[in-house]
């Protein structure tokens, strides 16, 4: 047995059903492998869009997505998919060639330090430099991309070590996952004693709180006691949008309705909060806030973010303890009221309200020009509430955190570590792959889209079914809002586009331009019922961004 066929073996071992990738070369020992393995490798057009597939399918299951490229060029183009899953906390497990061992000491063709560079943006790398290491090193990069909190690790294989012969007795590892352990009891008794006195408490939920059935112990946990949940772009759905304790999300580089509840809060409950996503300065002004730290790890220093209390380990299990110490003292007689007898019964609900009447604010009349939050409303209408929208990086990002609702965890999938552009097109066919029956969306931008674009192709191959939207605006229309904001004009952010309907046909999908609010709902329904690949160009107006601005400014 080689090491090329052992390797393949120890990814069997770990579950691994897919890996997407680019061939080189030097990987051509492990596609040999791969092709006699029940492992399917799927060629994708780009490393980037292949670590991007990998990395959604990482946040989905929970389970290690796989990407492989070649030495060289192919490695450096996964590093931003890669790093990308990093910050996103998204389990992946990178795989690259490497030339042969009796080269690489010095300047030889392709030859650049991939162990290096992978680095900074993994949780931890390394090469296979001999047959005896190949199972441990497998066995840890997958334990370590999954164990809390997840990550991206990355494997090297020198061309010669993969051909070498390699002892059955160092065969594949039984993959072994340690329990997360659970909170100190004193963290919680504190905890509980914070949110008795509380008068105001919010809950604040981020990435964490998705994962690990922690949504379920966040969600019975502010029903039972009625505290209000703000999510950060990544924790959106760990409550459903349908309930009243909702108060959407807080992200935006200005203040929205939502700030409000933060300046009114004197008790912050963190859960999953991640710091990549959004700095505790812009919601923790003045550093006067009380706060609770619950997530797997502890909290970083920061200024802004010192809590008084940091409940550390496993989240849904802390949360569930929460829950419980509840459940005994009520069984000592003490109520709702006795517990929380500070609580200022529904301090919440005008914000609540004031978000709500925005959000219906933007619905689009039959003859009105489409603009974004508009068109996001048709989209939510026609999805169920179980379907999943994967947003790209761009304005559309901002409102779809902002205006999109979501009902469920998992719903929508917004990179907002790295934040990335290029991430839509390739996560919807992860989406598409991992759960086929499902209604996917992926949300794009005309620069978002145009990134990874050639992925089309992948995904006609694979027979994925979703729809693509691209909001075109001929623009960098982030940064060109932002320069507005900033210079009162923009430089630089224009672009031209293909003709994207004609564009998608060339790939043998199909290729449509919304022309008005009821042929777009009329367009997703036919994707939706036929379940294959619809490419939708939605052109549209941005003057509500800046109206957007205006309006909040008045209100502040």
């Amino acid at each position: 047995m080689t090491v090329a066929e052992l390797f393949v073996q120890c990814l069997e071992k770990e579950g691994v059903t897919h890996i997407f990738g680019v061939p080189g070369e030097e990987n051509e020992s492990l596609l040999f492998a791969l092709e006699k393995s029940e492992i399917t490798f799927v060629p994708c057009r780009h490393e980037q869009g292949a670590a991007f597939i990998a990395n959604v399918h990482g946040r989905l299951t929970g389970k290690a997505g796989v990407c492989l490229a070649t030495l060289g060029p192919g490695a450096t183009n996964l590093i931003t998919g890669v790093a990308d899953a990093n910050l996103d906390k998204a389990p992946l497990v990178a795989i690259t060639a490497q030339g042969g061992l009796d080269r690489l000491h010095h300047e030889s063709h392709q030859n650049v330090d991939i162990v290096n560079m992978f680095r900074p943006i993994t949780k931890w790398n390394g090469s296979m430099t001999s047959p005896e290491m190949v199972s441990e090193m497998v066995c840890k990069a997958f334990r370590e991309a999954e164990q809390e909190k997840p990550g991206a690790t990355h494997i090297e294989l020198s061309e010669d070590v993969a051909d070498l012969e390699v002892d059955a007795a160092f065969g594949p590892m039984e993959p072994k996952r340690p329990r997360r352990p659970a909170s100190d009891y004193k963290a919680i008794r504190q905890s509980v004693e914070l949110i008795s006195a509380a008068r105001n408490p919010l809950i604040l939920a981020g990435n964490g709180a998705i994962r690990k059935r922690a949504s379920k112990h966040l969600t019975e946990f502010a029903e039972r006691h009625q505290v209000p949940v703000a999510s950060t772009f990544m924790g959106k759905g760990a409550l459903t949008d349908r309930s009243r304790l909702s108060l959407g999300v807080i992200g935006l580089g200005f203040r929205d309705y939502i700030a409000k509840a933060f300046d009114e809060a004197d008790l912050v409950i963190a859960v999953g909060y991640d710091i990549a996503e959004y700095p505790p300065q812009k919601w923790n002004r003045g550093k006067k806030k009380r706060v609770i730290h619950i997530d797997f790890d502890p909290a970083e220093v920061y200024t802004e973010y010192d809590p008084d209390v940091e409940v550390v380990g496993d989240i849904s299990a802390a949360l569930w303890e929460l829950n419980r110490t509840h459940g005994a003292r009520a069984e000592k007689g003490e109520t709702d009221s006795e517990l929380f007898q500070n609580m200022e019964k529904d301090w919440f609900v005008p914000v609540h309200d004031r978000i709500r009447e925005d959000l219906d604010s933007f619905r689009l009349n039959e003859s009105d020009a489409f603009t974004v939050p508009g068109a996001l409303r048709i989209i939510r209408e026609v999805m169920d509430d179980s379907g999943l929208l994967i947003s790209d990086v761009g304005t559309h990002k901002m409102w779809i955190a902002r205006n999109f609702p979501t009902y469920c965890t998992n719903g929508c999938l917004i990179s907002n570590g790295l934040a990335s552009m290029g991430i839509a097109l390739p996560g919807a066919i992860a989406a598409s792959l991992h759960q086929p029956d499902r209604q996917v969306v992926a949300a794009m931008g005309d620069g978002g889209f145009l990134m990874n674009a050639q992925e089309l192709e992948t995904a006609r191959r694979l027979k994925t079914g979703f729809a693509a939207i691209i909001f075109n605006d001929n623009d960098y229309g982030l940064i060109s809002w932002k320069q507005h904001l900033s210079r009162q004009q923009s430089v630089s952010t224009r672009i031209d586009n293909p003709d994207f309907p004609a564009f998608a046909r060339s790939f043998g999908v199909d290729g449509h331009r919304a022309e008005s609010p009821a042929h777009l709902s009329e367009l997703l329904k036919e994707c939706f019922m036929q379940n294959s690949i619809s490419v939708i160009e939605v052109p549209i107006s941005t003057h509500v961004n800046n109206e957007l601005v205006d309006r909040l400014a008045k209100y502040w």
